[in-house]
């Protein structure tokens, strides 16, 4: 089968990869229809991601069919795939936490992805998408990220929630901050990003180089979320938390962070991680889809086949800011009718 390889940081090949033709114990082989291009995807191809191995198949936003009955699941079901693949016995997996596993093996990052004709999965990382449309159920994941990082911040009805980074994840993360009744406020170095938001019905939108924290906004926001991926602005972000407010860092750079210790106590501020998402963030996104409460059509800005995608990888990557959403049409697309 055909597969998409990132040889090496700037080098993205076709390259034929044997099609799996059984699975082990416990997984299933599922028939690939799309799959997003997202930050962690361009990160690879630039050589900047911090957990990565050349050469990788790259691609872990998918949508697919079960290709073969197998336990519970039926050959043609629609299913989103869960790229989180843990071991099920560290401390975090004992603790309900498999997104953060110790031995986590990410697809696309830690062993080979989705852009290809079939792959196996555990059958837990499988969700039935009967109720998405192929393009939607592909978009499942990356808005699992902003879903997650809403929950570990624990937002809520009349909270005031700075968004830092317009771009897909940033975007997430305000659609579900919003979700959860918060006042939202983005920033964003790009004036493009900012106006792909207005069309998304925010209003309150920022740009870094202008004074942020004066009038009403000055006792600062109840939650921030950092999605910029540089290290200068996730930084800054620590001095628009108000007092006993969240700051959540969602982007992962290579390196270290610094800030203000007597700032940081003084507010009482709450630091969290977020990485990655569990079930029911993946669950709760895939209801908003499919109630209307996003739109899955106006995320996607484009769709290419996987023989395009070695020339336009590179552009892609060169010029992100007046791109949302790119997805790749994989062999199963349109395979089955709605």
């Amino acid at each position: 089968m055909v597969s998409g390889v990132c040889v090496e940081p700037g080098l993205f090949s076709l390259m034929e990869r044997d099609l799996p033709l059984s699975a082990p114990e416990g997984w299933v082989l599922v028939d690939l229809a799309a799959a997003g291009i997202c930050g962690t995807d361009y990160h690879i191809f630039e050589g900047k991601h911090p957990y990565l191995e050349y050469p990788r198949v790259i691609g872990h936003e998918l949508s697919g069919y079960v290709a073969e009955d197998t336990g519970d699941w039926k050959k043609g079901q629609r299913v989103v795939i869960n790229p989180y693949i843990a071991c099920g016995k560290c401390r975090a997996c004992r603790r309900g936490k498999p997104n953060c596993c110790m031995e986590i093996g990410v697809l696309g990052v830690h062993r080979d992805g989705g852009l290809c004709e079939r792959i196996a999965v555990p059958a837990g990382n499988l969700y039935d998408a009967a109720n998405l449309s192929e393009r939607d159920a592909a978009l499942v994941e990356f808005l699992a990220i902003g879903a997650h990082a809403v929950r570990r911040s624990e937002a809520t009805e009349g909270d005031r929630v700075l968004v830092t980074g317009a771009g897909p994840i940033g975007l997430g993360a305000a659609l579900f901050a919003r979700l959860a009744g918060a006042e939202v406020h983005m920033m964003d170095m790009s004036g493009e990003r900012l106006e792909a938001a207005r069309a998304f019905g925010f209003t309150h939108l920022h740009r870094p180089d202008l004074p942020l924290l004066v009038d009403e906004l000055a006792d600062g926001f109840d939650v921030v979320f950092d999605a910029t991926g540089n290290p200068k602005a996730m930084e800054a972000g620590f001095a628009h938390v108000a007092h006993g407010g969240t700051y959540v860092l969602v982007s992962v750079i290579k390196g270290d962070l610094t800030f203000s210790d007597p700032e940081f106590h003084k507010r009482e501020m709450k630091l969290v991680g977020s990485r990655n998402a569990q079930t029911p963030d993946f669950l709760h996104v895939m209801q908003a889809l499919s109630s209307g409460a996003i739109d899955g059509g106006q995320l996607v800005s484009t769709v290419l086949t996987l023989e395009e995608l070695p020339q336009k990888l590179p552009v892609l990557a060169a010029d992100r800011s007046n791109l949302i959403k790119a997805l790749v049409a994989l062999p199963a697309w349109g395979s089955r009718h709605d």
